[in-house]
């Protein structure tokens, strides 16, 4: 039956048509019927709040509720358990064991024992339950909107993207915040969700982002799974099966769910300054924690209690050690003995300065060998680009002292070339590292790749000091295409050549002549 108390609350509370048929599980002709007899008796919030039930039914009567006295209870609780525990059990079952109960009241015909079937599970919130298995898939998706994490150190903004997944029975959402989109990003961000529910589905359920699938030529209609995210599904002994291109129906439930973090995440967290994406996600896993375990829905329950009750027993078990991609590569050892992956720095021995190394990178970890020796491992430096890995150990004990090293002098004497500011601007780059030798690759950039610049860069690096700024070779070279901008705008007109000659001082000269204008007045004319 309808619940007229509850949507007249809603009505009252000026809540939209969408939120009113989602909350109470009505259709939008019975908001309708309610908000024309609010206008039509001039019911308040106040008086609403003072109006017994007994009151609201005589405001909806409904011929329905006496007629459905003379017939037999359909007992659908008892049908929705079976359905739940029997796939096979279809409603046409249900009805036949209806019909053949002991009961002597009438039986609703088959049409209208599926109109109030459908009517009691939407009122009860239990129709995504139905539509699908517990433990068969796990539904994932990017979130549309981003937000902004903004570094306190060099105040560069950089975006924020939301994967989600969903298991679609018991409705329990993850989130993660992700700094890009890319296959490294999308394969991490399924393991942390299949580590968070605690097992791994039948199936997994993506759309068709590139990371995802793709098409072996332009024209060719096959979808086919990318490589890596076939690895990732073959290590979880799972099923990858995309949603079908121009299928809305396909994704429904994670669409919802989608929508859910964009209100409940997204919405309660947009207005606040974020600085690191680790205090983002923080901050994402306690929006989680309401919405899985205190948000309970319109029949009573909430995602973590039917997860816990009817999904979490069938889900497949998680592998002994999760999926990790692999990528190698061969990196040449700086001078500051630090090799470079993915604009983040890594330390080895100062011993391999100048030497290529194989480096083995996975979503955690950075491991650099020398032929078949693993020299060192690192965690993996992610977020903010520039950032550094270093090892005390890898450090020499003094810079100047060995050969062909980078030294704090040897950089403090190519700046003095420029200027003081230039000096001061490259202590501060080499003071703020833990380890000296990290600024190193930082001020041979400054000093060489700016050093040739039109505007000088005694000139940038001054301005840098004036406005109390955080000199990087990025932030520098900005400010230096700022100052050169500003001069070509203000540059003043160079003055246009004289066309009239002083020829007071010449004329003053002994033994000199020089005739004046006035000697030339009558050339030309044809007057002999």
């Amino acid at each position: 039956m309808v619940d007229y108390q509850a949507i007249m609350s809603l009505v009252l509370k000026h809540r939209t048509y969408e939120e009113i048929t989602a909350s109470v599980g009505c259709s939008r002709r019975d908001v309708s019927a309610v908000k024309k007899e609010i206008s039509a008796a001039g019911i308040t919030a106040e008086r609403f709040a003072s109006m017994t039930e007994t009151q609201i039914q005589e405001l909806f009567p409904d011929g329905r509720k006496a007629v459905s006295q003379d017939y037999a209870d359909p007992h659908f609780a008892q049908v929705i358990e079976a359905m739940k525990h029997n796939r096979f059990f279809t409603l046409q079952q249900g009805w036949v064991k209806y019909l053949g109960g002991s009961s002597d009241r009438k039986k609703y015909s088959y049409s209208q024992y599926c109109d109030l079937f459908n009517r009691f599970a939407a009122a009860t919130d239990v129709v995504a339950t139905l539509q699908h298995e517990p433990g068969k898939a796990m539904f994932v998706d990017w979130a549309g909107p981003t937000m902004q994490v903004v570094d306190l150190v060099t105040e560069e903004s950089s975006k924020a993207y939301f994967f989600v997944a969903s298991l679609p029975y018991s409705g329990l959402v993850f989130c993660q915040v992700f700094s890009n989109m890319k296959q490294e990003a999308w394969n991490r961000a399924h393991v942390n969700a299949l580590a968070f529910i605690g097992g791994v589905p039948q199936m997994i359920v993506p759309d068709n982002a590139r990371t995802a699938t793709h098409k072996r030529t332009l024209n060719d209609s096959e979808v086919v799974i990318t490589k890596s995210y076939r690895q990732l599904a073959e290590h979880y002994q799972t099923a990858i099966v995309p949603a079908r291109s121009n299928r809305p129906t396909d994704k429904a439930h994670v669409e919802r769910m989608v929508q859910v973090v964009e209100t409940r995440i997204i919405g309660y967290l947009a207005s606040e300054t974020w600085t690191s994406f680790e205090e983002l996600n923080d901050a994402v896993a306690e929006r989680l924690l309401e919405i899985n375990e205190q948000l309970r829905r319109v029949n009573g329950t909430t995602r973590q209690e039917v997860f816990d009750a009817e999904e979490a027993a069938l889900l497949q078990p998680l592998p002994d050690q999760p999926y990790e991609s692999v990528e190698y590569k061969q990196l040449k050892v700086g001078r500051n003995y630090h090799v470079t992956s993915d604009y983040q720095h890594y330390s080895v021995p100062y011993g391999l300065a100048g030497k290529v190394l194989s480096v083995r990178i996975t979503a955690t970890t950075v491991s650099i060998f020398d032929g078949q020796t693993k020299v060192c491992e690192h965690p993996r430096k992610l977020g903010r680009r520039g950032q550094y890995s270093t090892e005390f150990d890898h450090a020499p004990k003094h810079h100047q002292q060995v050969q062909g090293l980078w030294s704090r002098e040897w950089f403090l004497n190519r700046a003095r070339s420029f200027g003081p500011a230039t000096v001061q601007v490259i202590t501060q780059v080499l003071d703020r590292s833990k380890i000296e030798a990290q600024a190193f690759l930082a001020c041979r950039n400054i000093l060489t790749e700016l050093g040739g610049k039109k505007t000088s860069l005694e000139e940038t690096c001054q301005e840098m000091l004036d406005i109390n700024g955080y000199p990087t070779y990025t932030s520098l070279k900005r400010v230096m295409a700022t100052l050169a901008a500003a001069k070509e705008e203000t540059a003043p007109a160079a003055p246009a050549a004289q066309n009239v000659k002083n020829l007071g001082e010449i004329q003053d000269l002994s033994g000199v002549f020089v005739r004046d204008a006035e000697h030339y007045k009558g050339w030309g004319s044809t007057d002999a």
